[in-house]
């Protein structure tokens, strides 16, 4: 495929700006690759769409409040987005505007909060040390929530703290959130439950680059940033006994979905820790994922490229134009698709 063939023309009054009043009412467009066809429902039913024996398996990274604001000795506003912590008190940062921030720039924060912008490294970014080696627990108090750039407000709303977090985020480091997840509710879970559908979790700590577009002509050519991921062996062992035993296995988002991948080998679920920069792209023969739920993503976008791979292009992009028909809303904050 082309970059251009994952295209789409979408109204810009589709992205959604907010989340939907309560997680459970977002709309679900439920796609059935085997008889093609597409159903609207809404997500509280979702679990009526899975079976017995099947197991869910869900993204726990919790988003840090990467953004932060200060300013240089000279009284310049300064803006440091987090991205990777590399040793205790260090971290690879976007810095805005990083033109006038010199190597070696001091940039106070907030009170007791102090940090030195130092020199430039690939991707546009800057290293940042911080005075004090526990960073997350600053960034609890005076960081705020890093919401997409396609989220576009003149000013922040405080539910974003919990909004733009799963019901079930755990594990500290992602500077996105994984957004298929943000749906679910616990009378979700329970239906899941009353439904005899298991649930298990793995961590990728989602990183800057998910929302990087796909800038070269061909597909194969992007590479995707490795992102952090956990997969425990009780996680492994209970999707290979479920595998044994008849069971699909869902993945909720695209997260899930390549450390599944990555970590499927030889016919079974290995646990493992590390990096992943597994990128998936259409033709791939999926070998760790039966059912896939996701968000509505950006075009021309590794995460679309994922979608179209799983659900076949033809069929991904019509149901794209038809949740554009229907008034689907899009993105992060949007509503969700369940690929059978």
């Amino acid at each position: 495929m082309k970059t251009s063939d994952l295209d789409y023309m979408l109204p810009e009054e589709l992205i959604a700006q907010h989340p939907c009043e309560q997680r459970d009412e977002s709309r679900l467009l439920v796609l059935d690759r085997a008889a093609g066809s597409m159903t609207v429902d809404v997500f509280r039913n979702m679990p009526a769409y899975l079976r017995r024996g099947d197991c869910l398996v869900l993204n726990d990274t919790r988003v840090i409040r990467a953004r932060l604001r200060g300013r240089k000795p000279t009284g310049g506003q300064v803006e440091v987005f987090l991205l990777h912590e590399t040793a205790p008190g260090e971290w690879d940062a976007l810095v805005r505007p990083s033109s006038k921030v010199k190597p070696g720039t001091p940039v106070h924060i907030a009170a007791g909060v102090d940090a030195v912008v130092g020199e430039r490294i690939p991707g546009g970014r800057r290293h940042v040390s911080f005075a004090q080696a526990n960073v997350l627990e600053i960034l609890e108090k005076t960081g705020e929530v890093p919401l997409p750039p396609y989220i576009q407000r003149d000013t922040p709303d405080a539910s974003d703290l919990t909004r733009y977090q799963t019901i079930y985020a755990d594990t500290p480091g992602a500077v996105a959130a994984p957004t298929a997840g943000l749906h679910f509710t616990d009378d979700v879970f329970a239906r899941l439950d009353d439904a005899g559908i298991a649930r298990q979790f793995l961590t990728l700590h989602v990183g800057y680059g998910t929302f990087r577009p796909i800038q070269v002509e061909r597909l194969e050519d992007h590479q995707l940033e490795p992102e952090q991921f956990t997969f425990c062996e009780d996680t492994a062992a209970t999707l290979n006994a479920v595998r044994a035993n008849g069971g699909r296995i869902a993945a909720v988002g695209t997260t899930v979905t390549r450390v599944l991948e990555t970590q499927h080998q030889d016919g079974l679920f290995q646990p493992g820790t590390g990096e992943t920069n597994h990128y998936i792209y259409p033709p791939y023969d999926f070998q760790a994922v039966d059912v896939l739920q996701t968000n509505f993503h950006l075009p021309r976008s590794s995460l679309l490229a994922l979608v179209c791979a799983f659900g076949g292009p033809e069929f991904i992009l019509d149901a794209y134009r038809f949740a554009v028909e229907e008034r689907f809303r899009f993105y992060s904050y949007g509503d969700a698709m369940l690929i059978l």
